[in-house]
This record gives C-alpha cells, sequence and structure tokens, in this order.
C-alpha cells in the first residue's frame, strides 16, 4: 500500500510544483523586462518548462517525473500571473498515473522583485489556486486531489546561484515546497509532501505566436 500511495503523491506533486510562490502579494514595485535589467518592459504570455526533474518526498516514499510544461500569462508590473495550461508526464512509480490540472486557469498570482535577494534569489512567485488530480492505475483507480500555494524562488538569468547554472534562461526553483491533500482524495493518499524541482520561464518575441524564445528578467 505504502508503494501505491507513493505513485499517487509523485505526479500529483510534480503538477502541482511550477505552482510556486507565496501567498498573494502585491508587484508594486516590480518589472518584468525583455531579458536585461534595461530592457522594455514585458507583458505576455509565458511558459515555464522543466528542467531536470521533480522530485516528491512524502512520509511513506519518494519519486520523480521527468516532463512537464505550463503556460499562462503576466502583466508587466508583475501582476494578474495566470496559469491556463498544465501537461505532465514520464512519472515513475509501480502503475501507471494520469495527471490532470483542475480548475484551469489558476488566476491571482504574482512576480514580486526582492530588492534584499532573500536566499540570492531575484523575486519571489506566486501561482494562486491551483488544483490538481493525480488517478493511480491500481484497484480501480486511486485518486489523490491536492491544491494550494507554494513558496519558490525566482531568479534572473544571470543570477550566479540560479538552481542550473547551465541554463541561461530565468528560473523558478521549488525547494521542498509543501502541498496539501485536498477533499476528493482516497484515503490512501498521503495529507502533505514536499516537492523539489526547477523550471525555465521565457515569453513570446511575438505576441501570440505560441513561440517562447523570449528571454525574461525581473527589476525594482
Amino acid at each position: 500500500m505504502a508503494r501505491i500511495r507513493q505513485t499517487a503523491i509523485v505526479g500529483t506533486a510534480a503538477l502541482a510544483v511550477l505552482a510556486a510562490g507565496i501567498a498573494p502579494a502585491s508587484a508594486a514595485g516590480t518589472t518584468i523586462r525583455k531579458g536585461s535589467a534595461t530592457a522594455a518592459p514585458y507583458a505576455g504570455n509565458v511558459q515555464a518548462s522543466l528542467l531536470g526533474n521533480a522530485t516528491v518526498s512524502t512520509s511513506i516514499g519518494s519519486g520523480s517525473c521527468s516532463q512537464s510544461t505550463m503556460t499562462g500569462s503576466i502583466n508587466s508590473d508583475g501582476s494578474g500571473l495566470s496559469i491556463g495550461s498544465a501537461n505532465f508526464s514520464s512519472c515513475t512509480g509501480t502503475a501507471s498515473v494520469t495527471i490532470t490540472a483542475q480548475a484551469l486557469p489558476w488566476t491571482g498570482g504574482t512576480v514580486v522583485y526582492d530588492s534584499g535577494h532573500s536566499g540570492n534569489r531575484d523575486a519571489a512567485v506566486t501561482i494562486a489556486h491551483f488544483s490538481v488530480k493525480a488517478v493511480v492505475d491500481l484497484f480501480g483507480g486511486i485518486t489523490c486531489v491536492f491544491g494550494g500555494n507554494l513558496t519558490a524562488n525566482g531568479y534572473n538569468p544571470d543570477n550566479a546561484n540560479r538552481p542550473v547554472t547551465s541554463n541561461n534562461q530565468a528560473q523558478v526553483g521549488v525547494n521542498g515546497a509543501t502541498v496539501n491533500k485536498q477533499s476528493g482524495s482516497n484515503f490512501l493518499c498521503p495529507s502533505t509532501a514536499t516537492v523539489t524541482a526547477t523550471y525555465q520561464l521565457r515569453g513570446e518575441t511575438t505576441a501570440g505566436s505560441g513561440t517562447y524564445n523570449q528571454t525574461l528578467y525581473v527589476t525594482s
């Protein structure tokens, strides 16, 4: 049973991982820019792509997913961060697992510039109101539903302390963030899990093109 519970939480926590941030806060004093501290402001669509693996640990085990992409939009002042689509695959476990985002879009998020650079970060990122479901293909299907807000650090492309230094894009690093079990979950699902993962963040050079090739940068 412990392995069954581990499989359910692996995919669910991976889907939740981009929901990285603190509780929604004012983005006053924040500007999202097109690739450098002095470039023009950026507002529009954004994409988050997983770098490496998303790992999750619970009281009964751990696991990982290796593929994930989310898309959404943001205002140039860091407000209005919204996630409209999310997909996840290649999750490890003892049986197949289907991951589904719930109640999209997830709205009310922010990117807030951190002038104190706490923990060497450049910003705090929030995606609020996320909700995800994982169904494990065992005993007719075991369902775990998780939701809430997560805390993560945002890093500019030139930050030497960004999690993946070989990648020269803006990044969000989640380190031991907590997701909580929600109503609708099977009793086998753990009540909490901790998530560690890194995503790169990019925008569109041509608005509405669906091609995410614009480097992003956060300033005051």
